[in-house]
């Protein structure tokens, strides 16, 4: 195969790294996409974000189903071929969609495993033969993979990550997950939703470790009444695999006896992966974690290379690396541009929803901010009444010297929807009295927002507060 020359060379298709392709081509720029998979989209296209949420909203049909009040329905039957055969179109959907954007860009698309061999090349191993691309700039978009606990019987197919979860092989009847962050809780959501016995390990001390505990708190209640077991504090030891299942020991102050499942699905994490592409024969600095520090421009200490996404540093979203992609790529077009975002939302798709953004309550005590806070319980909501799942609340953190919007986190059913709201007023500096007097529609979920900033300014009547 030919060797390819090109302006810019993005290395890792996924939703960062294809949006960095995309615009760079749209600026002009003569673009190569190296990708590992036959399909652009990355993790988060093809075995994460889309084909989870896919799962997650049959898990909600489930649910509601079951929840309804006056309506009984019989029990669901589980068709697992339909069901991934469902999912997998969807991701089909967005991949075909991906390459035709590609194709209407003219922008090559090369399939293989690649590795810089110095600060303008890079070789690729393709299906095809040994290719090499050179470049006048790079864009290091290759990602991060799953985290593995040492010791534990890969080999053994019963054992599972989040790609082997969103496969759905079966739907086991005991289902341990070890990892009680977001992607091990929306996996069990799934799965319990589907009919698994699920229980739940996480070493810390709460569910959703980072996310403020009060919006944790409504999620752990029900998660509580539905799965088998919640085990805080408490780490698995060992796995062994027997005929019948995977037994599981456990360490912990309420340490339970060894128990057998079907399945153990393991969500402890993701690691970058910036000692897999030999970075440091393009004189790109790599350090003992794995990932590349770039400054805000998306520069690594390379002029010529840059890196977004996962690689790049916490945290592991797709909309992060959405943003940073544009930005390094407009930044090679002679773009006076640098990454300025105030904020970065996190949602975590469980049933409830737990959504933040800007400062956490935690972390404005830890920092001794002059801040206060202002809650609004969705049990005084008659939209989340009327739709039967009161058991939210709304947060907003403010600034009590500017009175400004410094952070917000909500727990409740549709909450990764209503916090874009907040990052919209935290960008563009509003006060709490600006989402007070926006006039919000009747009666929603919406609501809440405006509710939360009356509490902070004093004038809500939808709840009687004795005045300060």
């Amino acid at each position: 195969m030919s060797d390819l020359t090109t302006d810019v060379v993005v290395l890792g298709a996924g939703p960062g790294g294809y949006t960095a392709a995309f615009r760079a081509a749209d600026l002009g720029k003569k673009v190569v996409l190296i990708n590992r998979n036959t399909t652009l989209g990355g993790v988060c296209l093809n075995v994460g974000c889309i084909p989870s949420k896919a799962l997650l909203h049959v898990a909600k049909v489930i649910t509601e189903a079951a929840d309804t009040p006056g309506v009984h329905f019989a029990k669901p039957q589980i068709d697992l071929t339909a069901l991934r055969n469902w999912k997998d179109s969807v991701v089909a959907k967005l991949t075909k969609g991906l390459a035709a954007l590609a194709k209407q860009r003219k922008v090559t698309v090369v399939t293989g495993l690649a590795q810089f061999t110095s600060p303008k090349s890079i070789h690729v191993e393709t299906s095809a033969g040994p290719q090499t691309v050179n470049f006048d700039n790079a864009i290091i978009a290759a990602g991060s993979s799953v985290t593995k606990i040492p010791g534990f019987p890969y080999e053994d197919p019963r054992l599972i990550d989040s790609t082997g979860a969103l496969a759905l092989p079966d739907v086991p009847a005991r289902l341990l997950v070890i990892g009680g962050g977001i992607i091990g809780l929306e996996m069990a959501t799934v799965y319990h939703a589907l009919g698994s016995k699920v229980s739940v390990v996480e070493l810390m001390d709460q569910l959703m470790p980072g996310a403020d505990a009060d919006l944790v708190k409504p999620l752990a209640a029900r998660l509580k009444r539905q799965y088998e077991q919640i085990l805080l504090k408490t780490k698995v030891t060992k796995l062994e695999p027997l005929r019948e299942g995977i037994r599981a020991s456990f360490a912990g102050p309420d340490t339970p006896p060894p128990k057998i499942y079907d399945r153990v699905l393991i969500a402890v994490g993701r690691q970058p992966n910036g000692r897999a592409i030999n970075a440091e024969a393009a004189g790109v600095a790599v350090d003992q974690h794995g990932f590349i520090h770039v400054d805000t421009q998306m520069r690594t200490n390379v002029p010529h290379i840059f890196a977004i996404g996962d690689i790049c540093g916490e945290p592991m979203l797709a909309h992060k690396a959405t943003h940073e992609g544009k930005i390094a790529a407009e930044v090679i077009a002679g773009h006076k541009v640098s990454f300025a975002a105030r904020t970065i939302p996190s949602v975590a798709y469980t049933d409830p929803e737990i959504s933040w953004m800007g400062v956490t309550e935690s972390a404005a005590i830890k920092q001794g901010l002059n801040f206060e806070k202002a809650v609004f319980p969705w049990a005084a909501c008659g939209r989340a009444l009327a739709s039967g799942r009161d058991e939210g609340i709304t947060k907003l953190i403010i600034d009590k010297k500017t009175r400004r919007i410094i952070g917000a986190g909500i727990v409740g059913v549709g909450a990764g929807e209503l916090i874009a709201e907040t990052v919209v007023a935290m960008e563009m500096d509003a006060e709490a009295g600006d989402l007070a007097l926006a006039i919000h529609p009747h009666p929603t979920l919406s609501e809440t927002l405006a509710l939360a900033a009356e509490i902070a300014e004093g004038t809500i009547t939808d709840l009687y507060l004795p005045k300060k």
